[in-house]
């Protein structure tokens, strides 16, 4: 089963378009009370309010991408006792900048920023008003899921992130293409996705409190793990994607790499190879590409000859790409 045969289940789009346009701001308030927790919001264009939201449910987390008229959004002491789903969200502004206390702390954040809120404690949150819809993506971080003292991780709460280099950088570029890399991922890769994300946001919190040695040695092993298993998806149409290459860029010995990925269920060459053909599968079942030829798929996700792609896709479906094409009807 791919992706999109299961996209009921995992994604869920909604927008102010279902409703008639004088219920459009009530309508977003109880959404976002129910997507994200019980908060009191107020905008200049309440009578015309237009808002957009999509949520791919993941194991471990949830990611969600809203956009928005501009508006203020407060969530009190009396909200908090009447919802609280008890977890952090780490979200990526895009486009207007917005503004946010929680804990004392007040910041500007302007696109490409990241910064973490905690549903348990009161805060505020205005996104100015550019004459565009405002934009951003969440991140939902359980409570039970970050391996970090509660006390340094409140040091964050409020505060601006900056995206733009390190594991901020991986983290958010790793959800800017989450929704469309699902697209082509079948079910069992969805399953990695949602652990590869709290893992790399762990990463990126600690480096944040500066004490990456505060992590078990354990979730270090995972979260650099998450880090590679998150490089070779954005990478498998590069044909030099190999495991020096991946040590190299990560800074380790390849021996180090293949110890990682002792307790995965492939090698690290396996795992590329499984990868690409999962996504060149997924490919010869899109209608929209149907015109691309076997070989034209086979070069896009990193396979340099199309008779070496023919033969691991025949080992490992039981079948040849062309004749696998004319069973799906393509």
């Amino acid at each position: 089963m791919t992706a999109r045969e299961v996209e009921s289940e995992l994604s869920v789009s909604v927008s102010t378009n279902s409703v008639s346009e004088r219920d459009g701001f009530e309508w977003w308030n109880g959404m976002v009370s129910e997507a994200v927790g019980a908060v009191s919001i107020t905008s200049q264009h309440a009578d015309r309010f237009r808002g957009a939201a999509t949520s791919l449910r993941l194991p471990q987390t949830e990611v969600s991408s809203f956009s928005f008229s501009p508006m203020s959004a407060q969530r009190a002491p009396v909200d908090i006792r009447r919802s609280d789903p008890d977890c952090y969200f780490l979200f990526l502004v895009h486009g207007s900048p917005m503004g946010l206390e929680q804990r004392r702390s007040n910041t500007l954040l302007k696109a490409r920023d990241m910064a973490l809120f905690d549903t348990s404690q009161p805060l505020a949150c205005e996104f100015e008003d550019h004459s565009r819809l405002s934009r951003v993506t969440l991140l939902r971080l359980p409570r039970t899921a970050l391996p970090l003292p509660p006390d340094r991780i409140d040091r964050l709460l409020g505060t601006r992130l900056p995206s733009r280099t390190g594991a901020g950088a991986l983290l958010a570029g790793y959800l800017a293409g989450l929704r469309e890399s699902t697209d082509r991922c079948e079910a069992d890769e969805l399953q990695r996705l949602g652990a590869i994300a709290v893992d790399l946001a762990t990463v990126f919190l600690a480096s944040r409190l500066d004490s990456p040695p505060s992590l078990p040695a354990e979730t270090r092993h995972q979260a650099l793990l998450a880090r590679i298993q998150a490089f070779i998806d954005h990478n498998l149409a590069d044909p030099d994607l190999t495991p020096a290459t991946i040590a190299v860029h990560h800074h380790i010995s390849v021996r180090l790499l293949h110890q990682l990925f002792q307790q995965q269920p492939e090698t690290v060459g396996g795992t590329i190879r499984q990868r690409r053909l999962e996504r060149s599968r997924a490919d010869l079942t899109n209608p929209r590409i149907a015109h691309r030829s076997i070989g034209q798929t086979a070069v896009r996700w990193g396979f340099r000859h199309q008779a070496h792609f023919a033969r691991a896709f025949r080992l490992a479906y039981g079948m040849s790409p062309s004749d696998f094409r004319r069973t799906v009807g393509m």
